[in-house]
This record gives C-alpha cells, structure tokens and sequence, in this order.
C-alpha cells in the first residue's frame, strides 16, 4: 500500500527472511563467517541458537544462496515428523533410490557420501526448528555423523534453534551428541540505538528509499521496545510506515512508532510512553529494559542521581521527569 508513497522498490520490512535485506553489524559477519568456516573446514556438526525473531533462519538462507553447485544440501524447516519420514526426506533431498530398509538406505548413503568426499564435494544437512526435534531424531543425526575419514567429516550438519535447543543438548542422554558441536554460534540481537539506526537506514537503501524517514527521536523508542531483535523492528517500522502513509506523511516520528508499538502491544512501560511522547528534545539510548533500566525511565527513580553520559550520544541513559515528561 504505501510503497510507491515512499517511493520504494520493495517493502523494507517485511517479515519474510529474505537473505537481500541482511544488515551486515559486526555481530552478524562473525556468525556467518562461523557457519561459513565450519563448512569448509568440514567440521561436522554446528549448532546456531537465538532468540525468536533474531534472523536465524535467515542466516541460514543467506549460507544456502552462497553454496556453489557442489554442494548437495537438505534443508529440514519442520522438524516435526517421524523417524521414517526423516529418512524419506533424506533419500529423496539427496537423490537415493532403490532401497527397501533403512539399512539399504544406510548403505547408499555411505557410498554417496565417500564419492562425493573423494570428489571435494560437500553435503549438507540442515535443520531448522531443531529444538523441537525429539531426542531419538537427535541421536540418529549424531550416528551420522560417524561417516568420516581419518581427516575429515563426509557429512555436515546445521542445527538451528531457539536457546531451547542448548538445554535440550545439555541432557545427560545427548552428551555424546554435544561432545560433537564443532562450532557453536549465537544470533546475536541489535545492541543499541547506533545499530538499530544502521538497521533500518541500510533496509532502505536496499529498497531505494530515503533514509532520512524515521526520525532520531523516534529511534530508542523503536530499541526499547524491540530489544534489539530485528523481527519485532521490521513490524514495528511496518506498521509506523503504513500510519505515516495514512495520515499523508512522508517521515516517521516519535509519536507515529508510539502509536505501532501501542498497537502491537510491545509496550513495556506504560507511565514512560506517557512522559516520553511529550518531551521537546531528542531522547538518544535508554537502558536495556531490565528491571532497572524500567524503574530509571519510568521515573521511578528520580532522586538517585543525575544523567549519565559518555562520549558516545547513543549510550546516554537518559532519567526521566514523570511529571513534566521531559528528559533531565
């Protein structure tokens, strides 16, 4: 709708993960030069744990795009299925036919997997929602690990989950399977207001926008209240995006990202939104909302000192006037 409004090529912030909106922050290049490294190296098993909403599967989209034609890759985005219909999935995405039992099955895959490493060839496996995998699924995935050479992994395995799957791998019964983690990586979220600047200015160079549309002051609001985590800021902005168009503007302030955060109920702090929007100078990084950072803005705490500040603006914590509603 508001697309050629802005004058966009396509919609920023969509929520699919579509690996040509990636916002390289330095978070981001090291985990996928991880997942890169382990798969060349051909390391065996990585394991990629985040939040919900932190680009996982993104990521792992992104590793797709970049593998060349020699790379054979499965890619399992629901883990939800049975012992044989894994082994379907298995034969079919690697092209293995002619067997009647998963030994057969056992069989030729042990011999795809030795040409194809005779070869310099790779194959991969990956799967994603891999903290909803039931341990058996685990334990099979790890005794397919055991096709290796003397130098080298013949299969590569991905799994990508929520922080859950770190306790899952924790148990006593999977020790053997975590003793196999040869690269662990963690998403990492958008640190600070700088981040989540670069974020969505890079968003919109990629769909040609102009990158001046969300204002400063509208842009700690957008971090506190997604936390860093780049899910809930494309809604966010979205949502900013199609009220601006509404009302025929062609920026985003502060109030229009209240408005998206009060409509996606991602508001933490109720008596801080209420002071915040009235304030008359630019407010730059508030806390993380820890339970500290919530009592300092929402002016909980208005006797225990002065602001603090650094050299870096994008650091400053800011301590709030609950009555008047401005920054102090």
């Amino acid at each position: 709708m508001y697309k050629d409004f802005f004058g966009f090529s396509d919609y920023p912030f969509n929520l699919t993960p579509d690996p040509k909106f990636i916002v390289y922050t330095e978070g981001f290049d090291e985990l996928l030069a991880g997942l890169y490294y382990g798969i060349e190296m051909n390391k065996g098993l990585l394991v990629l744990t985040g939040e919900v909403g932190t680009g996982k599967t993104t990521a792992i989209r992104w590793i797709l795009q970049r593998l060349d034609a020699t790379v054979l890759a499965a890619y399992i985005c629901n883990p939800r299925i049975t012992m044989e219909d894994f082994y379907d999935f298995v034969a079919t995405a690697f092209n293995i036919t002619g067997w009647r039992n998963k030994s057969e099955l056992l069989m030729k895959l042990s011999e795809l997997l030795n040409e194809r490493f005779k070869r310099g060839l790779k194959t991969l496996l990956i799967v994603d929602e891999a903290h909803q995998l039931p341990d058996d699924l685990l334990e099979e995935i790890r005794l397919l690990l055991n096709y290796e050479s003397s130098s080298a992994k013949h299969l590569q395995v991905i799994l990508s989950g929520q922080p859950e799957l770190r306790d899952k791998l924790n148990q006593t019964s999977l020790r053997q399977l975590k003793q196999r983690i040869a690269v662990r990586c963690e998403m990492p979220v958008l640190r600070n207001v700088s981040e989540v600047r670069t974020f969505l200015h890079e968003r919109l160079r990629i769909a040609n926008g102009k990158q001046e549309i969300f204002l400063d002051d509208s842009l700690d609001l957008i971090f506190q209240a997604s936390e860093g985590i780049p899910r809930l800021i494309n809604n966010i902005c979205d949502n900013a995006l199609l009220y601006a168009y509404s009302k025929g503007n062609k920026y985003v302030d502060r109030e229009t990202i209240l408005l998206a955060v009060k409509n996606l109920d991602l508001l933490p702090g109720k008596n801080m939104y209420q002071a915040s929007i009235q304030a008359e100078s630019m407010v730059v990084a508030a806390p993380t909302l820890n339970d500290e950072g919530m009592s300092i803005l929402a002016g909980e705490n208005n006797a225990a000192g002065n602001t603090k500040s650094t050299d870096n603006q994008d650091d400053r914590v800011v301590k709030w006037d609950a009555t008047f509603g401005k920054p102090r």
